[in-house]
């Protein structure tokens, strides 16, 4: 049993420290804020929207999001602060050519690399994939990294 004379614990038998916290994986939450819709949680693709918090979206999870008026919906943090189809912008993205994607994996037997983007900054040419931020404009949608707006250094898109 224990603590019958026999014994004398020590501090740390008996008093529990505070428990260690677990750490979220760096690379896996690039992969799911740059490669998947914040909504919906499927891959990313084209049309592509992002509200002004900067998460991305699929914009037909973002239809059926807003057009889903049943009272037992279940409300997303995700995309509460989203009312309207005006408060995301249409996102212009660069295709990245080196990009190989789902082209090549379909079977699942390759090798998928996830620091490989599929969108790059067309005045840089840093690709998107969580490693260097990135900023787009409101009013045309066009997409830079942050690196390309300092260097260019005026609110007009470069098209």
């Amino acid at each position: 049993m224990g603590c019958d004379g026999g014994t004398i614990p020590k501090r740390h038998e008996l008093v529990k420290g505070p428990r260690k916290v677990e750490k979220v994986d760096k690379v896996a939450e690039l992969v799911a804020r740059w490669f998947y819709c914040a909504l919906s949680q499927e891959k990313l693709r084209r049309p592509i929207v992002a509200c002004e918090l900067g998460r991305l979206y699929n914009k037909d999870a973002i239809i059926e999001f807003l057009l889903d008026k049943s009272p037992d919906k279940t409300p997303m943090e995700s995309a509460s602060h989203i009312k309207s189809i005006k408060n995301v912008t249409e996102l212009n993205l660069v295709d990245n050519p080196a990009w190989s994607g789902d082209k090549e994996s379909i079977k699942g037997d390759k090798y998928d690399d996830l620091q490989s983007a599929r969108f790059i900054c067309p005045v840089v040419g840093l690709e998107m994939n969580g490693r260097h931020r990135f900023c787009f404009l409101r009013t045309c949608g066009c997409v830079f990294s942050e690196r390309a707006l300092k260097e260019i250094k005026s609110e007009v898109c470069h098209k």
